[in-house]
């Protein structure tokens, strides 16, 4: 029995079907809409700690950081150009994502994914050949429309077609590919900048048109999800395709029950003005709190500005970058953990545990840069053991968000919103996390001159609130059917106040009710 107590009676659903191989590569293709994010988030980072790169774009950071290289370590990189360069693409993802909502609500998740591998393409193409720093921006505005696109139809996608039991094992697919990708840029970021001639960062931008080939050719052959396919008119069709993903005959609750959430998810004219229902505070709270709080982990600051931070904390300019290498490898091995765990453990205990370790991680790496760089950040000479201490601790750190707050906080949004708000919530979702990634990107060398080694205690703060959050309101969802979530909110003990039988019929055999109205006899 979940801490915050889940109806596991006669109400809860059990739909027959397995996980079949159909399934699995459909959703392991669809997941790789995270290797473009994922690359994006490393290369980024690399490429700024290039010196090359510096010196063509942004010469007055690379003006201080050779001539300064003695004095205040914490202030190198102070720029608003630069961290411009980085952050341009989050505002670009926030403002797709909201058009993405009515695209993959319209015209079903598969076109969603097909507009972000395109856009993504253009934007490596154009700061692969880039002259200019207008150029740079320019190609991450239209990576960041692309990114907007494939992370708010991707997750939705893997929610529906994955067969409740499994569905955050396969979800997680999507957060393994951010992790892969961060970790094949964070290699060839490695390899790149060796490359005589200080032209390899072309090579580091330009390759992000792989992962977008690969998403675009993906979206052209995977097949629409059957709750898609139900809400555009095609019960035919999203029948079969429904035995066909579950792997038996026997799917007419199932369906029956996913006609019944399409034809009450009609009925709704403006899925943005329904979201203000009191019935929905629950959902809301979530699409908002969650992605708020993953990015306030500090993990991007991490992820982004791994090379930056290293060589900022005495590691050289080759050092820092396979520090990260190091890092983007714990990434991804942590990742599987969550894979393995998230439907065996539950998410409630994978978030709590993460955010223990996060915390103790945050302290321990406070005080080490504190001790060593003081408030006017000249270390002088760094001795290796506290090198490898601090990239210890900074991997113990990666390990506990990558099995929690960072696979967790893409798939607990997408499997609460019942389908008459899922495209508009989802947006939300995505949106609020690309803001607060652009705020964080966008002031993080600032505050790390200013705050210095306290910024790692900031993150650590947030990260306390978010696991009281958890601990108090989130409930679990492990092994819940995915049109039978209402159940969580009516036996919550601050939900329930929000909700009522009316809106989530026990007997119901759906999540909304029909024309509003549910059985009496509950």
């Amino acid at each position: 029995m979940p801490a915050v107590g889940i109806a596991v009676g006669d109400n809860k659903k059990e739909y027959p079907g397995n996980l079949t191989p159909f399934v699995t590569v459909t959703c392991i293709v669809a997941a790789m809409g995270g290797l473009i994010f994922g690359y994006d988030i490393g290369i980024s980072g690399g490429v700024t700690s290039m010196p090359s790169f510096l010196k063509k774009f942004f010469p007055s950071v690379y003006r201080k950081q050779q001539e300064d290289a003695t004095s205040n370590q914490y202030c190198q990189y102070d720029s608003q150009t630069l961290t411009m360069f980085t952050s341009s693409l989050y505002l670009a993802a926030l403002l797709a994502s909201l058009v993405a909502s009515i695209v993959t609500r319209k015209f079903g998740r598969k076109l969603s994914m097909l507009f972000g591998g395109v856009l993504f393409c253009a934007g490596a193409i154009i700061n692969g050949f880039a002259q200019a720093v207008w150029m740079l921006i320019l190609g991450r505005i239209l990576l960041g429309f692309g990114i907007g696109f494939a992370n708010q139809s991707v997750p939705l996608y893997l929610s529906e077609m994955a067969p409740y039991k499994f569905r955050g094992a396969l979800n997680i697919g999507f957060q393994l590919s951010i992790t892969i990708g961060i970790l094949v840029a964070n290699v060839l970021n490695y390899f790149f900048a060796k490359i005589h001639g200080g032209w390899g960062w072309r090579l580091s931008l330009g390759g992000a048109m792989v992962p977008a080939l690969i998403i675009t050719v993906g979206s052209l052959v995977l097949p629409d999800t059957p709750n898609s396919m139900i809400e555009r008119g095609q019960h035919d069709e999203a029948r079969e395709k429904l035995r066909r993903v579950r792997g038996v005959d026997d799917v007419d609750e199932e369906f029956n029950d996913l006609v019944a959430a399409s034809e009450a998810s009609m009925k709704v004219e403006h899925p943005w003005r329904n979201l203000l229902q009191r019935k929905y505070r629950p959902h809301i709270t979530m699409a908002v709190m969650i992605p708020f709080f993953q990015q306030l982990t500090g993990i991007n600051v991490i992820m982004f500005y791994a090379p930056v931070l290293f060589n900022t904390i005495g590691f050289g300019s080759n050092a820092s970058l396979m520090s990260a290498v190091i890092t983007g490898v714990v990434n991804v091995v942590a990742t599987m953990v969550s894979i393995y765990g998230v439907d065996k453990w539950g998410r409630r205990f994978l978030f709590l545990e993460g955010g223990f370790q996060m915390l103790i991680c945050q302290a321990v790496v406070a005080a080490c840069i504190g001790a060593k760089f003081g408030v006017n950040g000249n270390p002088g000479e760094l001795p290796k053991w506290y090198a490898i201490v601090v990239v210890l601790f900074i991997c113990i750190y990666v390990a506990g968000f990558a099995w929690s707050w960072g696979p967790l906080g893409w798939l607990v949004p997408s499997e609460f919103f019942p389908l008459e708000i899922r495209s508009a919530a989802q947006s939300i979702s995505v949106s609020v996390n690309m803001l607060f990634t652009f705020i964080v990107a966008q002031i993080f060398l600032t505050m790390l001159c200013h705050l210095k080694f306290g910024l790692f205690l900031f993150f650590a703060f947030f990260v306390v609130l978010m696991s009281i959050f958890v601990y108090y309101f989130l409930p679990e969802t492990k092994g819940i059917p995915i049109e039978e979530m209402g159940q969580v909110w009516k036996t919550h003990w601050f939900w329930s106040r929000y909700v009522t039988d009316e809106d989530y019929p026990k007997a119901g055999g759906y999540e909304m009710t029909k024309g509003g109205q549910g059985p009496k006899n509950v």
